[in-house]
């Protein structure tokens, strides 16, 4: 819709109301004359000079009766009137109309005999110019009409709305439609209360998906920390009831414990870190750093886990040094969560390799395992806050369901991403890039 702004409008609206007006003027004028002309008529003039020299010249007939009638008929033809006042104000005559005179023009003038007035003579015509002025003021009136109508429908309605509309929304009503408009600024606040309201409802979409995931991660965490605890009391309790009573009962009990508090203390640190990243409260502390040497700690870390599967892992290095900007122990972190992942969904005597090259600008790397790969909903729910693939949320890969969305949000505060696919010949990929150190 093509717009005009509101100074424009208004001064658009001025001429109209000033031509309107003007235009109905004319036309009257026309249609009733006959003529663009204005001034009186050749016709009007003659016939107010042939009243005055009748009633000047039979000054002596004035008040005959048979003159009388005579003078009106006269001047019912011409359609004039015409009114005799003697010197001291008496009526001497006075045409049939002339008491209900509208929309007339007068001449008037006095009769001198002998150097004092002996009578006031007032001759009246019918006004041409009273349809024409009644024209204007009925255009006058229709531009106002015309212009108030567009002002309530461009301008009144569409701020009405807007403050309806926004009271809407401040009560948490986000379907709201706005009137068009052809006023430009208004247009303009339109569209901005749309975007407005566009990313209020975003907004609050993300609020509520977020809301509905700390529900889910408090569960979650709930559950994970009940699991491990619950069976750690019943241990200790069993230790101190004297239900283990050899040594190697007791060996075995106290195993069993340290083995649930290494749980306990993964699944905190876990949390914490996923904490750390989520609300970061200083600025990532960037140096450079050898990406090639970061994953050679990542695997260092890694490496007792894979040995107890016999799960083998081969680094791929890159032919030139791999340097990137930011922060070793954050990356080492999101390295060993990726094999970490990786170790666990290999099988015995698996085997893990790991790729990584600089390319056009980026340190590109993939983490292959030979295990089952991804399902398709797990393509999807992979990097969801404490999501795990098995359904019956058991213990037997060890995960706590953190690890890769910690990775990922690693990777995207040093600038770069994380992928998860399934490869061809079998097991997950893990790719991704992280910016390389410029020279």
């Amino acid at each position: 819709m093509k717009t005009i702004r509101i100074r424009k409008f208004t001064l658009l609206s001025l001429f109209f109301i000033s031509l309107v007006p003007w235009v109905f003027l004319v036309t009257a004028h026309v249609i009733n004359t006959k003529t663009f002309s204005f001034d009186p008529t050749d016709s009007q003039q003659a016939n107010l000079k042939q009243t005055a020299r009748l009633i000047e010249a039979n000054m002596k007939n004035w008040t005959d009766q048979a003159w009388q009638m005579q003078f009106s008929a006269y001047l019912q033809e011409q359609d004039v009137e015409a009114e005799i006042v003697s010197a001291a104000g008496e009526v001497i005559f006075q045409s049939n109309a002339a008491g209900e005179r509208r929309f007339t023009i007068s001449e008037q003038f006095s009769l001198v005999e002998d150097g004092n007035v002996t009578a006031r003579v007032v001759v009246y015509q019918q006004n041409s110019r009273a349809i024409q002025l009644i024209a204007a003021f009925a255009g006058f009136l229709l531009a106002l009409f015309l212009i108030g109508l567009a002002m309530r429908r461009w301008i009144i309605t569409p701020l009405e709305q807007l403050s309806f509309n926004a009271r809407r929304l401040a009560d948490g009503d986000f379907e709201v439609e706005l009137p068009s408009s052809r006023m430009k600024e208004i247009a303009d606040v339109r569209d901005g209360f749309q975007v407005m309201v566009r990313g209020l409802t975003e907004s609050f979409r993300k609020q509520i998906e977020l809301e509905e995931e700390r529900r889910f991660v408090i569960a979650a965490v709930a559950h994970d920390l009940r699991t491990p605890l619950f069976a750690l009391r019943g241990y200790l309790d069993g230790l101190e009831q004297g239900v283990a009573r050899s040594p190697e009962q007791i060996s075995k009990y106290v195993a069993v414990c340290k083995e649930k508090s290494a749980q306990l203390d993964h699944l905190v640190e876990e949390l914490f870190t996923f904490t750390k990243t989520d609300y970061r409260e200083s600025p990532l502390q960037r140096k450079l750093v050898d990406f090639g040497q970061v994953c050679k700690q990542a695997v260092d870390t890694i490496t007792p886990q894979a040995r107890q599967r016999d799960v083998s892992i081969l680094v791929k290095e890159a032919e030139a040094s791999c340097s990137v900007l930011g922060d070793a122990h954050l990356l080492e972190r999101a390295l060993t969560n990726m094999l970490d992942n990786a170790v666990r969904h290999s099988p015995q005597n698996g085997k893990i390799v790991i790729e990584y090259e600089q390319i056009a600008g980026n340190v590109s790397f993939t983490f292959r395992d030979e295990g089952m790969g991804f399902t398709a909903e797990e393509l999807q729910h992979v990097f969801a806050p404490l999501y795990r693939g098995e359904e019956s949320r058991n213990r037997a890969t060890g995960g706590v369901g953190l690890g890769l969305t910690i990775a990922r949000r690693i990777m995207e505060e040093h600038g770069g991403e994380l992928h998860v696919a399934n490869h061809p010949d079998g097991g997950a990929v893990l790719s991704g890039r992280i910016p390389a150190a410029s020279e």
